[in-house]
């Protein structure tokens, strides 16, 4: 919803469409001058890099994801990890997870890893599945643009988490459990980009260029693919940059809920929900993985805000931070 809120559906979508595209060194000069946009890439870049390196960051540390350390944890205390901080040592350097003494840092990582995996995979799902009802909705008939909005009005009401949690507890365990996640967020959540694009889409067809095209005998495929969908790319990629936020919080849920990602796989929702039990004995295994979350989180709704803003210079910045003065447009 919040995302919806910042792109806009209503009069904003008139300006939106009807702006010239502006060239990639334009649109990067425009987040370059953006601090806070820097800063959101250069977060999840290094977040990216890290989830996919590790296996060798693991090795590195001579540590892996799974294996207990029973030495390392305070049985007379029900689990606590021995030292400060969480049992923060040379080997271990991020301390251990209580009760198990499995390595933290291995565990965020590989965590990292599936947060990712099934918020990318199900905001392409989103993507997809979104524009294309949205065009269908406005280049389609009265009939069918009635239908496919009415559907779109009911797939936004639904309430996803209870949704996503009755159908991950019906599948066969012995189901990719990252796939079933993307699935089900992908195909419950693409309501808010078919709003948008129906939105931008609607102003479109007003253009005089795409009338033109129409009136040269060109068949709404033909129109749809060579003249609607580039001047979709910006508001689409800005939601889609908005809404993979949206999309880990929701499979942190799921899996803080126990329907998510199973054990022994590590999720940052997971990890969360087993640390519910120990904020007081040891506040490191709650506020790692939450911190990792918020900033992940924080950084796609950012850089998000910052593409809408560097590919429409005529719309100003909504969250209002990072914006050097002179340099907003």
């Amino acid at each position: 919803m919040a995302a919806t809120d910042i792109i806009g559906t209503g009069t904003g979508a008139a300006d939106t469409a009807a702006a010239p595209a502006s060239g990639a060194r334009q649109v990067w000069r425009r987040l370059r001058a953006r601090p806070s946009a820097v800063a959101a890439a250069a977060v999840l870049a290094l977040l990216v890099l890290l989830a996919l390196a590790a296996p060798l960051l693991a090795a590195l540390e001579g540590q892996d994801v799974n294996t207990y350390h029973d030495n390392l944890v305070d049985s007379a205390r029900g689990g606590v990890p021995h030292g400060s901080f969480g049992g923060v040592s040379a080997d271990h350097w991020l301390g251990v997870e209580p009760g198990t003494g499995r390595d933290l840092f291995a565990r965020l990582l590989y965590g990292a890893r599936i947060s990712l995996l099934v918020a990318l995979g199900a905001t392409v799902l989103n993507i997809v599945i979104g524009t294309a009802v949205g065009l269908a909705a406005a280049l389609g008939n009265r009939l069918v643009e009635s239908v496919l909005s009415r559907f779109t009005d009911v797939m936004i009401s639904l309430p996803l988490l209870v949704i996503a949690m009755s159908l991950t507890a019906i599948v066969p365990p012995d189901f990719p459990r990252p796939l079933l996640l993307i699935l089900v967020i992908g195909l419950l959540n693409w309501s808010g980009t078919s709003r948008i694009v129906r939105a931008h889409v609607l102003t479109l067809k007003k253009l005089d260029y795409v009338a033109a095209a129409r009136l040269g005998g060109s068949g709404r495929l033909r129109v749809a693919r060579r003249e609607l969908l580039p001047a979709l790319a910006a508001p689409v990629v800005t939601y889609g940059a908005l809404i993979i936020g949206s999309n880990i919080v929701v499979e942190a849920s799921l899996s803080f809920l126990g329907v998510g990602v199973k054990p022994p796989n590590p999720s940052w929702g997971q990890m969360l929900s087993s640390a519910q039990t120990w904020f007081r004995a040891d506040p490191m295994y709650v506020l790692l993985p939450s911190g990792l979350l918020f900033v992940t989180v924080l950084a796609f709704t950012v850089l998000g805000d910052a593409l809408r803003t560097a590919l429409d210079p005529r719309e100003a910045s909504r969250l209002r931070v990072g914006t050097k003065k002179g340099q907003a447009q």
